[in-house]
């Protein structure tokens, strides 16, 4: 096996295998050098539209969370990388780039190019992948820079950021008047948090307190002014700082940002199981199923499912250990994922799409833009066809400065992965049925520890050694 090869997954359901297999296939279509348009491996991971190379702060970042898993094919860094080299001398980051010019896209609903900030998460992610601590002595000055840049222009008298809502890519979604947005203001939690994670992996104490305080002092602004317990949701603000009334996907970034308390996030999770609010047939439409403005044809951000979104709430289910939910939703998700990829309908091209409907199979529509959704927008879709089927459904979560790999299953079931890329070690985990009942074989080149945690019944770790093993689950 070369270090060509992507890992191998291992799933009772073919289709699923057959789909992520796809995804790492089609990927190679985007990796673009712009300035010559042509194909190569050392590009950028762009999706490139009417001709032009623009590059997004939103899918750099995402993309990256799936990008690690590609065993080294593709630099998950270099995306990101290109958002830094682009800082300027106040410390801005702007939310686009024209990448044939390097200049940035400012729009008139959004002149400072603001994006959501959330470098510093993703930061975290490609370190627990690739142990590389230098890395982050690098980038820390520039992480540094931006949230003072954040900080200096947007950050009010109330301790909250206002900054146009489209900063969170939901273009058309009913959120006027929204002075305050809650996902940005959850955005910035979620990044000074990460941000004192950091500190503590360089042991620089300074900044590992300074990001805390600050974590805790948007933490407190939003649980007090943007919670509302009578609809168990987070709101938008207006100028004045009254909570506006729509319930959009974007009042589940606190849960991302462990906000919410126990009774909070209670509230807040029973909305996914709700079919009158986001628990739809596939989950979780944008915008609210009882909101007026909700359309089954999706029309944009008014119900259109998003897989960005969906990894976001999943992952933030994922803080409040809802596994079995966070697993379940990703696996109908996938679902409607391959049903619009493989339609019963011969007439029907089947493709992978920036956005699906939220009631029914297909994707969503937006009246009057025939290009829209992207079709075959792989920077998002990856995120649920390989991301979420590594974590969530086959449910490995891996950290390599830590060596740990976690395992949860929550049924009994043939899957695993095969040949994972950790720095210089190959892993392979696998649940099999043999005659002496279920057992997990495992081949590594080097020692990690493994912990499996069985049906919420067995949790146990395991120091396991290089070379080849199996262990039966009857007898932990």
């Amino acid at each position: 096996m070369s270090k060509h090869d992507f890992p191998k997954i291992h799933f009772y359901d073919q289709d699923f295998v057959d789909i992520y297999n796809k995804t790492w296939t089609m990927l190679s279509d985007f990796c673009i050098d712009p300035k010559s348009g042509e194909k190569s491996p050392d590009g950028c991971f762009i999706f490139p539209e009417n001709g032009k190379y623009v590059i997004g702060q939103f899918e750099s970042i995402f993309s990256s969370f799936f990008l690690v898993y590609s065993n080294r094919n593709f630099d998950a860094n270099k995306n990101i990388d290109y958002f830094y080299e682009r800082q300027e001398e106040n410390g801005a980051i702007r939310w686009q780039y024209d990448m044939t010019n390097d200049q940035p896209v400012l729009t008139s609903d959004n002149p400072e190019g603001i994006g959501m900030p959330l470098f510093a998460w993703a930061e975290f992610n490609l370190y627990h992948k690739s142990a590389n601590k230098k890395r982050i002595k690098e980038v820390m000055p520039i992480l540094q820079n931006y949230m003072a840049w954040i900080d200096a222009t947007f950050k009010q008298e109330n301790g909250l950021y206002a900054v146009p809502a489209t900063a969170s890519t939901m273009f058309n979604a009913p959120r006027e008047n929204v002075c305050y947005p809650v996902d940005f203001n959850a955005a910035m939690a979620i990044n000074a948090a990460h941000m004192s994670a950091l500190g503590d992996i360089l042991n620089d104490k300074d900044i590992s307190f300074r990001y805390k305080r600050a974590y805790f002092s948007i933490k407190t602004r939003i649980n007090s002014m943007m919670w509302d317990s009578s609809t168990g949701f987070y709101h938008d603000l207006d100028k004045e700082g009254n909570r506006l009334p729509e319930k959009t996907i974007a009042g589940f970034w606190p849960l991302l940002a462990e906000i919410p308390n126990a009774d909070k996030s209670e509230m807040l999770v029973a909305h996914l199981t709700n079919p009158a609010t986001f628990g739809t047939d596939h989950p979780f439409p944008s915008l609210s199923a009882d909101s007026f403005n909700f359309k089954e044809s999706g029309e944009g951000y008014r119900g259109s499912v998003f897989p960005f979104f969906n990894f976001m709430v999943i992952k933030g289910l994922e803080k409040y250990q809802q596994f079995e939910l966070a697993r379940e939703c990703s696996i109908r998700h996938l679902y409607y994922i391959l049903e619009a990829l493989i339609p019963n309908d011969e007439k029907d091209h089947g493709a992978m799409y920036e956005a699906y409907l939220p009631c029914k199979n297909g994707k969503a529509t937006l009246d009057g833009n025939p290009d829209w959704p992207k079709t075959n927008f792989m920077c998002s879709v990856g995120l649920s066809t390989i991301a979420l089927m590594i974590e969530n459904v086959i449910g490995l979560s891996i950290s390599l400065p830590r060596k740990t790999v976690d395992w949860i299953i929550p049924n009994l079931e043939i899957m695993g992965i095969e040949n994972l890329s950790l720095k210089r070690n190959l892993i392979t985990i696998l649940s099999n049925k043999s005659n002496r009942g279920w057992e997990i074989q495992m081949e590594s080149e080097k020692l990690y520890y493994f912990t499996i945690n069985i049906l919420d019944q067995k949790k146990k770790t395991l120091p396991i050694p290089s070379g080849k093993c199996s262990m039966l689950i009857d007898k932990l």
